[in-house]
Parts: structure tokens; C-alpha cells; sequence
């Protein structure tokens, strides 16, 4: 626990050791400023870590975010940080049953092969040409909407006439997505694949009024300028440590194991009230960026608390032994496994599971999506494991609002992990359970967080994997110049509520830095 030394006034403290905070700690040390971070527990990187979760393997797994899309490569260039991601020759295996056969869409590995995935599952020409152009559409958003990310905040109009295309802007930003899957697409699956970018960690239907699924589709498709999904090299926690040597290397404090208890403020200075294991301390700062929730902000400053947003997903991190034989045998598992492998996503399937989540029940057929981080980066796994052939499974479910887990978090996480389990075994030629690896203790090597696993671990309010729902990339009344301010001067707010955050991006703490040295 690195004790915090020397000086007790600060040009910057960061509240919380997150990506974000890293960022902005980076950024603000090499401009000269004196920076501390202030960070509860005993290491940093937030959900963005990579950890040993099973007793004596040796498989270091991305524990709680584990892909990255929406990281300007901006910020990796400004910060020099030895930081590296690969792409993934496909992007998704959907497995599906047609006339009694196993068959599936498998998308990527070159533009013939996928076409003619579109033509065995379809029967035709026409679902590919449909998703080349919607595609060729979103690309041509995310062209223009990526790099405003680290530009103060555009206004609706402004950001409209960069994009340039009305029938995208209606279609993203005005009407539910539902409408134009429906208005582009006519086979089931397909609807399906499209619609699951809008909701991840989002508990909403394809039709929801509010457009919280359009704006989490947004931020799925935008990543980069290309909408590419990329995978960490080492693990999430590669990033957070680069982060944090970048911060070091310029000067900041990084002080673990430091709890931020109350932020005071007359407008000007600030005074932060921390706890330690050896009882409380004060830091003084002229700014104060928190890198943390919007209800722990309030919580610091004395304020109101927002209601929380409600968390909607399950994540599983799994090591085998040896990848599963598919019920599909035109496709090699290293394939299907290396993109996003859909399960029971068809597009009346992922209304259904909304409707009976919404009345209170867990989905019949829980949807999900999974995917193999040592296919493409066989460094987190140790050398022994690597050479028999091991490989990891990550599995993200959606449609389990925290709702759901209130009567008994345990008992409810082991009955959705059983049926999410068993939609997957049902396109498998023989059952995951078989290819599980086990740990030292000889448990099976598989452990799954709901939304009250992630609020008790993380302190994320109402276990949101993006602090709050998403927010449109402009500006709206009270966002402020970058989306980070809030209504106390001095004080702002660079986790992911802040306008423009959610997902590993590192934007709102970029953006915060930004307007700390604009000041």
C-alpha cells in the first residue's frame, strides 16, 4: 500500500484507479501538473483487470470487461503506451437448426465465404446484400461520430451535419432500432445478430420508445471508426497497467489501498477526507476529477444520489481443456469460437426472453454471446496449459435485469448459469461440461457474476457495467463543454456516466484532463 508522501496539496486528485482515471492522471502529469490518485483497493484497473480466478491455474483471464472497441488509438499514441490489441478474422458464429439440420451463419474469414454463409442459411442473394449496405451505413457514421469522442462536446445539429446522411440519422437517433432491423432484414437469425449490439448490459426492446437500445447500438458500432472489436494482448489488465506506468512515469501518485470518504469544495480549492487501514487523511487540490459512479459522487459531495440504473447481464469466464465439437460440423470450433458465437439471439427469441424478464422471470432460452481470448492471444495463458491445448471461454448474457436476483442472488445465478449452459449444449456435439478444465482444488474451472455481484465487487450502482444508461455524443443541457462537469466548479465527473463514457475507452478521462488544462 503505497503511502502517500512529501506534499498534501495537489494541482489534481483523482478519486478511484480505474482505466479512467489512469488516463487522466497520465495526461495531467505530463503536462506538469502534481497529480494523486486515490484508489480504494489494493491494486488499480478497476473492471478493466486480468486476474487468476481459478486455485492454481495458471490462465490470467479478463475478468469483468474483456474487449476493446471504443479506445482512441489517440490516447494510446499521446501516453506512449506500450499497449497492443489484434483483430479477429471473424467477427460471429451464429449456430441455428433449418429443416431439421444444424447449420449456422458464420460471418468473416474473407467477403466470399461470408457470402455464401448468407446464401446457405438464407437461400438467397438478398439478406447479404441487405447487410452490406446497413453496414456500409453505420461505418460511415462511426467515420464521422469516432473522432468527436475527444473533441469538446458538438451540439445535435452540429453532430447531424457531420454525419450527412438523414436516412441514418433516422434510423440511429430518432426511431427505434427495431425499425430499421425490421425495415432491412427479413430472416429471423439475421435480424437477430444485428439487434444484439444494442443490447449489451442494455435491458431493452428492440421498439423501447426511450432509444436506450439505439444509443448502446451506437456505441457498439462506432469503436475506432470501424465498429471493430478488438482483443487485449496479455488481457484487459494489460491496458490498466500500461496506464498506470504511463501515470508513474510522469510524476502522478498512485496511492492504493486509499479510500475517498467526502470531497469538499468553496468553488476554488478542494479538500478530499481519504481512509486507510491506519485511520483518515487530507489532500488539498485545485481540481478533483472522481472516477467513479454518479451516486458516488453525490455520495462524496453531500448530494442527492440518482437513481440507479439497473445492470442487465451475466458474465461467465470459463477455462476447457480442449474446445467443444460442434453439432454444425461444416465449421471448425477455432473458428466459430474466435468471433462472438451467438446463442438463442434469433430476433423473436431476444423478445421473448425481454417480455418474460420483464414480467418478473428468467428467460426460458437465456440469450448470450461468447468468446475465445486465447484463439487470438495465447499469452494469458502459462506455457504448460498453452502446450496441451487449453483455451478460454467468456460468455456475456443479456436480458438478466437485477431485478431478477433480489430473492436469492446465489440460488438465481446457478439456475440462469444451468440454462445458459444448456442453450449452449444444444448446439454442441457433446457438453461443455466435459471439456471443463478443474483447479487445484478439482473444482470445475467456471464462475459467473450477476448485476449484485458486480454493485458488491465494483460498487457499481445496480450492477451497470456503464455506470448509468448511455448518453447521445452531444451536448445537452447541463453536459457542459466536455461532459465531464458537474454543478460544483472544480469537481468533475471522468468515469463512464460522464457524457460519453461506458465501455473501456478511456474518453471521459481524456476529456476530463482536457478540461482541467483548458481551465
Amino acid at each position: 500500500m503505497p503511502a502517500i508522501e512529501g506534499t498534501r496539496s495537489y494541482d489534481a486528485v483523482i478519486v478511484g484507479g480505474g482505466h479512467n482515471g489512469l488516463v487522466a492522471a497520465a495526461y495531467l502529469a505530463r503536462a506538469g501538473r502534481s497529480v494523486l490518485v486515490l484508489e480504494r483497493l489494493g491494486h488499480t484497473g478497476g473492471a478493466a483487470v486480468s486476474t487468476r480466478p481459478f486455485a492454481g491455474v495458471d490462465a490470467r483471464l479478463s475478468r469483468y470487461s474483456y474487449l476493446v472497441s471504443l479506445l482512441p488509438e489517440k490516447i494510446v499514441r499521446d501516453l506512449g503506451l506500450r499497449f497492443e490489441v489484434r483483430g479477429r478474422t471473424i467477427s460471429s458464429y451464429t449456430p441455428t437448426e433449418r429443416g431439421g439440420r444444424a447449420t449456422g451463419l458464420l460471418v468473416g474469414g474473407g467477403e466470399r465465404r461470408t457470402r455464401e454463409a448468407f446464401a446457405r442459411l438464407t437461400g438467397g442473394e438478398r439478406e447479404y446484400a441487405a447487410w452490406q449496405r446497413f453496414y456500409g451505413m453505420t461505418s460511415r457514421v462511426a467515420e464521422r461520430v469516432f473522432p468527436t469522442l475527444t473533441e469538446p462536446l458538438p451540439d445535435r445539429e452540429d453532430l447531424r451535419r457531420r454525419i450527412d446522411d438523414e436516412t441514418a440519422w433516422r434510423a440511429l437517433f430518432e426511431e427505434p432500432i427495431g425499425v430499421a432491423v425490421e425495415e432491412n432484414f427479413t430472416d429471423d437469425l439475421v435480424r437477430g445478430v444485428v439487434l444484439t449490439d444494442a443490447l449489451i448490459g442494455t435491458f431493452a426492446d428492440a421498439h423501447d420508445p426511450g432509444l436506450a437500445q439505439n444509443r448502446c447500438f451506437l456505441y457498439h458500432v462506432i469503436g475506432g471508426g470501424t465498429g471493430a472489436w478488438d482483443v487485449p494482448v496479455g488481457g484487459m489488465g494489460a491496458l490498466t497497467d500500461a496506464l498506470a506506468a504511463a501515470a508513474r512515469t510522469a510524476g502522478a501518485v498512485i496511492a492504493t489501498g486509499h479510500e475517498a470518504v467526502r470531497v469538499e469544495t468553496d468553488g476554488k480549492t478542494a479538500e478530499v477526507t481519504y481512509r486507510t487501514a491506519d485511520g483518515e487523511g487530507v489532500a488539498a487540490a485545485r481540481h478533483v476529477l472522481v472516477n467513479a459512479s454518479p451516486q458516488e459522487l453525490a455520495h462524496l459531495m453531500g448530494d442527492p444520489s440518482p437513481e440507479p440504473a439497473e445492470g442487465a447481464q451475466l458474465k461467465v469466464n470459463m477455462l476447457l481443456t480442449r474446445l467443444p465439437r460442434l453439432r454444425d460440423d461444416s465449421v471448425d470450433p477455432r473458428e466459430a469460437f474466435a468471433g462472438t458465437f451467438h446463442i438463442a439471439e434469433g430476433y423473436r427469441q431476444l423478445a421473448t426472453a425481454h417480455a418474460q424478464a420483464a414480467a418478473g422471470e428468467l428467460p426460458a432460452a437465456p440469450p448470450s454471446e461468447i468468446y475465445c481470448h486465447s484463439l487470438t492471444d495465447p499469452t494469458i495463458l502459462g506455457p504448460d496449459l498453452a502446450g496441451r491445448g487449453y483455451q478460454t471461454l467468456t460468455l456475456f448474457g443479456l436480458h438478466t435485469p437485477a431485478r431478477l436476483f433480489a430473492r436469492d442472488n446465489d440460488a438465481v445465478r446457478e439456475e440462469l448459469l444451468r440454462s445458459t449452459l444448456a442453450q449452449l449444449d444444444a448446439h454442441l456435439a457433446e457438453p461443455l461440461a466435459d471439456c471443463l478444465a478443474t483447479d487445484a482444488d478439482g473444482r470445475p474451472c467456471i464462475e459467473a457474476k450477476t448485476p449484485l455481484d458486480l454493485e458488491r465487487d465494483l460498487r457499481l450502482p445496480g450492477g451497470n457495467i456503464f455506470h448509468r444508461a448511455l448518453s447521445w455524443p452531444y451536448a445537452q443541457e447541463g453536459t457542459g463543454r466536455w461532459g465531464v462537469e458537474t454543478r460544483h466548479p472544480g469537481v468533475l465527473l471522468c468515469g463512464a456516466g460522464a457524457v460519453r463514457g461506458g465501455g473501456v475507452s478511456g474518453v471521459p478521462g481524456h476529456n476530463a484532463a482536457m478540461a482541467v488544462l483548458q481551465a
